[in-house]
């Protein structure tokens, strides 16, 4: 995919959010070089290094320093994802590289954000999401009670971080090229995540949501949730419709129950939802696949990442793919309905890493030095 084939983007190797930013960027064409720590840790495994071409350097070196100012020039973005200072300390902060290319989208990923009390604590996804909100209507209540518990990575690192990342750099690249004057692109996980929760503070609003956990539609309260089935497996339903939900109820043999006679009778929710539950754990999760899926009434199963890439609408989407023996979803969004390509192996050898420095300005000996 070359969408943003275009765009070339320097990455200084981090963990998490910022390196999947990189290769969500990558998988849309954009020509993206990692700077790696030489001598690190292998990440040979790591899905987001596709796509990626690889140059390790020391960047406690005054060379690979000076380099790094040499390759920003020929850049649209850099992505870095320190502890707010650490990029200052190195020489290589946003003034620094700004002054080398005013045209810089220079992208900072933290989970607190570079300024505020909390800016230089460590903290991981978890973390973040906690404190931004994100986390408090997550996990299901049963008898009564039960913690939080929000799905690893994905609501803070991925969708609060590096997707708010990316629509932060390619919206300093569009500025840039009208203007010509770069930007510093503070993305914090707390911000992002925060930020994901209007459309459900749109719903408290509304008065549809309290705060109170396993009290609302959209939480556990009624039939909108997760629910195991008798093989200890689980399906998910959420009719919210009227006519979806009716549709629901007379696939299940429970139209004309006056228990579920009002959608919206929180006074029966208890009692309804208990009723779902019975009906739902009486059989294996492969009837009621047979009998739901593919209906209005708003039903998937729930499906380990493997028994997605086997399942008929992922694979006729082309979702998952395996290379190099690693299971991993392909590049998204899709444009002009073309399927995406298949994820691309890092470019890791020393040849491939010099021709990426010599083509943003390193001489080769230099190159060859610096990597060497």
């Amino acid at each position: 995919m070359t969408i943003l084939s275009s765009i070339r983007v320097l990455e200084i190797e981090g963990i998490g959010p910022g390196p999947f930013c990189g290769m969500l960027l990558a998988d849309l064409g954009a020509e993206v070089i990692v700077i790696e720590r030489k001598g690190g840790a292998s990440a040979e495994k790591a899905i987001y290094r596709r796509g990626k071409t690889v140059a390790p350097l020391d960047l406690k070196d005054p060379r690979a320093v000076d380099a790094i100012k040499t390759l920003v020039k020929n850049c649209d973005c850099l992505i870095e994802g320190m502890r707010p200072g650490v990029m200052e300390r190195l020489g290589l902060g946003p003034d620094v590289l700004r002054t080398e290319n005013p045209r810089l989208v220079y992208g900072r990923i933290t989970g607190w954000g570079q300024t505020g009390p909390l800016a230089n604590s460590a903290g991981h996804d978890i973390n973040y999401v906690g404190l931004s909100g994100a986390a408090w209507y997550s996990g299901q209540v049963r008898d009564g009670h039960v913690a939080p518990a929000p799905p690893p990575t994905l609501v803070g690192d991925v969708a609060g971080g590096s997707l708010y990342l990316a629509l932060g750099l390619l919206s300093g690249v569009i500025k840039a090229r009208e203007t010509g004057e770069g930007s510093v692109v503070d993305a914090a996980i707390v911000d992002g995540s925060a930020h994901m929760m209007n459309l459900l503070l749109t719903v408290k609003a509304a008065g549809a949501m309290v705060e109170e956990r396993g009290k609302s539609m959209l939480d556990g309260g009624y039939f909108y949730d997760v629910y195991p089935c008798k093989d200890g497996k689980y399906i998910t339903v959420g009719p919210l419709e009227p006519k979806f939900y009716a549709q629901l109820l007379d696939k299940l043999g429970l139209a004309g129950d006056p228990i579920f006679a009002v959608q919206y009778d929180q006074s029966k929710w208890d009692e309804a939802r208990g009723r779902l539950g019975e009906v739902f754990a009486s059989e294996t999760q492969s009837h009621w696949r047979d009998l739901l899926e593919g209906t209005d009434v708003c039903f998937s199963p729930v499906l380990s990442p493997s028994e997605a890439a086997d399942h008929p609408h992922m694979k006729a989407r082309g979702v998952y793919e395996t290379v190099g023996g690693i299971l991993q979803a392909v590049a998204a969004p899709r444009f002009n309905g073309s399927p995406p390509t298949t994820p691309q192996e890092p470019s890791a050898s020393t040849d491939a890493a010099v021709i990426a420095l010599v083509n943003l300005g390193i001489d080769e000996n230099e190159a060859r030095a610096l990597l060497s």
